[in-house]
């Protein structure tokens, strides 16, 4: 293997080198703004009160219904249906109504899947009967009236 570094003569190796030693500071230097970013962000919620607090997630909630209105529904899929309904149960009854996922909605994706399950193609109710059967059925009723 060649020498890399400033005793390395070839200058794609080199620059390659460079790059890729710089490439990796950018990524370290990003990643440590994000933490210390973070950390800022947690102590400056720590020190708000409640209530600025709540006023913040009234904010946000309104936002996002305002948002709901304007975008199409979204369609997620099983896994993010899974996931939502597991996590909604740990919510208390009182926040449940203001998710993506209600109780109206998991009880229709469990219709749904029960639906898709347990429908057997191909029968479209009950078989006809014979006509000689139908016959015999409505002798049967003439003969015995209540």
């Amino acid at each position: 293997m060649p020498p890399v570094g400033p005793a390395c003569r070839v200058p794609e190796l080199v620059w390659s080198t460079r790059a890729g030693l710089l490439s990796s500071a950018l990524v370290l230097f990003r990643l440590v703004y994000l933490a210390v970013s973070r950390v800022f962000a947690w102590l400056a919620l720590l020190a708000r009160s409640d209530a600025s607090k709540d006023l913040e997630i009234l904010v946000l909630r309104h936002e996002l219904a305002v948002l709901r209105r304007q975008v199409a529904r979204s369609k997620p899929d099983w896994a993010d249906r899974g996931l939502l309904a597991a996590l909604a149960r740990l919510l208390p009854g009182h926040l449940r109504a203001h998710r993506i996922v209600t109780p109206g909605t998991l009880l229709a994706w469990h219709r749904r899947l029960v639906k898709r399950k347990w429908t057997y193609p191909g029968r479209a109710g009950r078989p006809a009967l014979s006509q000689e059967i139908r016959d015999l059925v409505v002798q049967l009723a003439r003969q015995n009236p209540r």
